[in-house]
């Protein structure tokens, strides 16, 4: 478990700034590939109070377009500012995003704010879970709709990387695909059209980010997780859409690594364009 961070917060600590009702957001970002309906259910049954609800595709992501985006392309600039504004967010307020455990959905919203500008976002350690597991209480009501912000975003480009540049600089940089070995090899694809992986890419599968129970790994042992890459090269993180590879930016971070950027569009993205190269098996010790 990771303490003192910057970017992650215990339950513990969140349950001592919402008694001393202390100004924080919160973001529920629960949600399910194979049942989008169902982070919203779960948040209506119960939720950590205050807490507004994040949807991975209508607030986190903009729309598909078949054949063109990948399954979770980035909210543009403009359509980010106006989500951020109505969940009263300015660039100094606390944000603290969570979901069911890992984090593995609440790791892009915490992503997202810091890419607009925000400077205090951290994520719940553990998620509802640990939340529970400290006897943090549930509401089922939605808070009141708080005074709509001014914030402007900042979105810096260098942060991203889109698949041209990525494919003219392949050799050139180090990718880590957050997905598990068997999608990064290609002996399964459960969500896209073609399997395999980003030619040169290392498996660095994000839920080995985290123990049993949800909670990032210490420092140290992050540390030695990523250590094999090279360190002459730039870092890209990618996933199956643009979600999962923010764990592993999160991760690396936490783990005192330079902040990689993020190939939004991801394998879902790079297999649009069948004259974009692509490996199977695992052509690389996983990480």
């Amino acid at each position: 478990m990771q303490t003192q961070s910057p970017h992650l917060i215990s339950a513990r600590e969140l349950n001592a700034h919402l008694n001393n009702s202390q100004t924080l957001v919160l973001l529920d970002c629960r949600f399910d590939l194979a049942a989008p309906d169902a982070g919203q259910a779960e948040y209506d049954n119960g939720h950590i109070p205050g807490a507004f609800y994040a949807h991975l595709d209508r607030d986190l992501s903009a729309p598909i377009q078949p054949g063109i985006t990948g399954r979770h392309p980035l909210p543009d600039p403009a359509s980010l500012q106006a989500r951020l504004r109505a969940w009263g967010l300015s660039f100094d307020t606390p944000l603290v995003v969570y979901d069911s455990g890992a984090g593995q959905y609440a790791a892009r919203a915490w992503w997202l704010a810091r890419w607009a500008g925000l400077t205090q976002v951290r994520l719940l350690d553990g998620g509802l879970s640990a939340w529970l597991e400290q006897g943090g209480a549930l509401e089922s009501q939605a808070p009141p709709t708080p005074p709509s912000t001014t914030m402007t975003v900042s979105c810096p480009s260098d942060w991203v990387i889109d698949a041209d540049q990525l494919h003219q600089q392949l050799s050139d940089l180090t990718l880590i695909d957050a997905r598990a070995a068997q999608r990064y090899s290609g002996e399964t694809e459960p969500l896209d059209a073609r399997a395999g992986h980003i030619p040169g890419a290392y498996c660095a599968n994000f839920a080995d980010n985290v123990d049993a129970e949800g909670h990032f790994l210490n420092r140290e042992a992050l540390k030695q997780r990523f250590e094999p890459l090279p360190d002459s090269t730039d870092k890209v993180c990618y996933c199956g859409s643009g979600v999962t590879a923010c764990h592993n930016i999160l991760a690396m971070l936490l783990a005192g690594f330079p902040q990689p950027q993020l190939y939004a569009g991801s394998w879902s993205h790079w297999i649009t364009d069948s004259h974009r190269p692509i490996e199977t098996g695992l052509t690389k010790e996983p990480l």
